[in-house]
């Protein structure tokens, strides 16, 4: 068995085609069909079924590609290793985050972290709460800035960083505009523009919440992955979203925010680093420690 084979497995479970799996690969389908039935055969299991709409993992396949998944990253590591040394000074931090972190906490950690470790290559990613966990979980990033609560469960660690509300978004034409507050009560009739279920499940949760402590029930108009997607859609008249408080910069001159109250308790959220404690790089280590003297400093009066 080669890392070489695990690598091919890792891709084409990713892509689950022969043909694209290769393109990827860089390198010519038969020879990658090849590896794969020489890897099943030494193993003595079958890893994909082939179907006639494509390949499917096995349960086997599911086993072997977790392992394969620690695998890979732990040659990654000692590769790594060898480059960037314990200090952490050089080398590179892979960092995922969400996008509305980039409204105020994350730019002020990357420039500081930038500002101390120059020589570190970082290496960013947008994406939903629920996909940075997974691939912290599998290793194929270091770090991750994502939303809480978290309501799935995680084998990540999971460390706050910043508290933060919520506020309610409508169209500067709406009859709320002018409002000091509003509740959720006062728009509990108004189209809501909500996070999708399967994509943001926690912010999702959190909203169905606030609306039952109400004791009333959303009109569901749209559904939005993003918080630039909501108030988009605020402005374009097709409902209320609600963002959080940090959001209120990027909200475009037909979007007004408004705070609620009373503020529902599943409103009470923030900003949080995902981890692999065992797993941690010295560049990781590095950003964490960054994030947090930030963060000491900045509550400091």
């Amino acid at each position: 068995m080669e890392l070489r084979q695990l690598r091919q497995m890792i891709m084409l479970s990713e892509t689950l085609n022969f043909r694209r799996a290769a393109e990827r690969l860089h390198m010519a389908q038969p020879p990658l069909s090849t590896s794969i039935k020489k890897l099943e055969d030494e193993l003595g299991v079958q890893l994909f079924e082939r179907l006639s709409t494509g390949l499917k993992l096995t349960p086997a396949g599911q086993m072997v590609l977790k392992h394969a998944h620690h695998t890979v990253f732990s040659a990654e590591q000692i590769k790594r290793a060898a480059r960037e040394g314990e200090s952490g000074e050089q080398g590179m931090l892979r960092l995922g985050f969400v996008g509305s972190a980039t409204y105020s906490l994350m730019p002020q950690i990357i420039r500081e972290y930038r500002h101390r470790y120059p020589l570190v290559d970082t290496v960013i990613e947008e994406s939903t709460t629920v996909e940075l966990l997974r691939r912290v979980e599998n290793h194929s990033i270091d770090l991750a800035i994502i939303r809480f609560p978290v309501l799935e469960r995680t084998d990540a660690q999971l460390t706050l960083l910043r508290a933060e509300g919520m506020k309610a978004a409508v169209s500067a034409d709406s009859r709320f505009a002018s409002r000091e507050s509003v509740s959720i009560a006062d728009l509990a009739d108004e189209p809501l523009i909500i996070y999708a279920r399967d994509r943001v499940p926690g912010m999702h949760t959190l909203i169905m919440q606030a609306y039952a402590e109400a004791g009333r029930h959303p009109r569901i108009a749209q559904e939005a992955v993003q918080v630039l997607q909501c108030l988009g859609l605020v402005e374009s008249g097709l409902g209320i979203a609600f963002v959080p408080d940090t959001s209120a910069r990027y909200a475009g001159d037909g979007v007004r925010l408004i705070p609620v109250e009373p503020q529902p308790a599943a409103f009470h959220l923030g900003l949080g680093l995902a981890s692999m404690p065992d797993q941690l790089t010295p560049t990781a280590r590095n950003f964490i420690a960054t994030a947090h003297a930030m963060l000491a400093m900045s509550e400091k009066p």
